[in-house]
């Protein structure tokens, strides 16, 4: 009866193993647009080379020629959004995409590129989705006939405003769809595609009195140097109705950019010491150094306040994960490993 015992469970730590293998590798998204089949091409290169879970793209109006007339429609689509970037009437209409974006640490966006910029039907999705990217890890490639792709790049940080962007992007010519299955190839081993098996999303809690606020840290230098100061209690002032601030008594690294669009939950390093809570979105030509995201903002304009008001940040309490069967602070297959030799007899509790 033991053994049978035995043999049940080993079963069982098996189908585990091959359950957690899956998840590892289907949690990464591919999201993509293709108008002339170039981008599809490219997608299927990579579906061949990687487990990823993909959806599709695609305007509400179907058979549009965005290349007619020497790309008037697509050109005038693009010059919408380009005039006014925050109005969700800039952007045109797409089918409805249903995907819970919280499934996945890795979302690659594939598209063409429209007179420079990133094609307006994938502009449109990320519009109105970028937000719930915070975080993630973003793979970019990005299709184009010779043009240089540094406008697309901008474009999907500006829609993915906290994405934790992979280096490098993928840029494939026209003339190259036919080698990219080895351009994806080599891609990937550049990029070194996280996997949801030895990678954690760091998280930090904000108090601000009864409130509470969760957000995720980026993965950068700026973000390390300061979960180092925490927990930290500081008074932040208030400054120009959309944000707080606070100078720090030390400096941390910097890597300042352009966000173009600061979106309300977004904390911020502007200059080497001054820390930014953003409550509202807007758009702005200051540079900024990231640190985090707040998710879930729909009482932080309350919270916070139109005064100076005092703001605690805090690492929240390490507690063992469900299914850590070893305590060695992640979820994987070495748990199924432990389980199987606990099984076996091989280690004893």
């Amino acid at each position: 009866m033991k053994r049978f015992y035995q043999y049940f469970l080993l079963i069982f730590a098996l189908t585990l193993c091959v359950n957690i293998q899956a998840q590892a590798a289907n949690n990464t998204l591919v999201v993509y647009y293709s108008f002339t089949g170039n981008v599809s091409a490219i997608v299927n290169a990579l579906q061949q080379q990687f487990s990823a879970d993909v959806i599709q793209i695609e305007p509400a109006e179907e058979g549009l020629d965005y290349a007619a007339n020497n790309y008037a429609l697509g050109s005038s689509l693009i010059s919408a959004i380009r005039n006014n970037p925050n109005d969700a009437s800039s952007y045109p209409a797409i089918k409805p995409v249903s995907v819970d974006l919280s499934r996945y640490d890795n979302i690659i966006v594939a598209t063409p590129l429209w007179w420079s910029q990133m094609a307006a039907p994938m502009q449109t999705f990320l519009f109105h989705n970028g937000s719930e990217m915070a975080g993630k890890n973003i793979g970019l490639i990005v299709s184009s006939a010779s043009s240089g792709i540094s406008s697309v790049v901008t474009d999907a940080k500006r829609l993915i405003p906290g994405g934790n962007f992979l280096e490098p992007n993928l840029w494939i010519k026209s003339a190259q769809t036919s080698n990219a299955a080895s351009l994806v190839s080599e891609w990937l081993a550049a990029i070194n595609l996280p996997t949801s098996s030895n990678q954690e999303t760091e998280t930090m809690q904000i108090n601000v009195g009864s409130y509470v606020f969760n957000a995720t840290l980026e993965d950068n230098a700026t973000a390390s140097a300061f979960k180092e100061l925490l927990p930290l209690t500081v008074t932040m002032n208030e400054l120009n109705g959309n944000e707080k601030y606070h100078y720090l008594n030390t400096t941390l690294p910097t890597a300042a950019d352009n966000p173009g669009t600061i979106q309300a939950g977004d904390i911020m390093l502007y200059g080497n010491n001054c820390i930014v809570v953003f409550y509202e979105t807007f758009s702005t030509g200051y540079s900024y150094t990231r640190i985090g995201h707040i998710s879930d903002t729909a009482q932080l304009k309350q919270a916070l306040g139109t005064g100076n008001v005092a703001v605690n940040f805090s690492l929240p309490a390490v507690m063992g994960k469900k299914g850590d069967i070893n305590n060695d602070g992640s979820v994987n297959v070495s748990d199924v490993t432990y389980l199987i030799n606990i099984i076996l007899g091989i280690i004893s509790l």
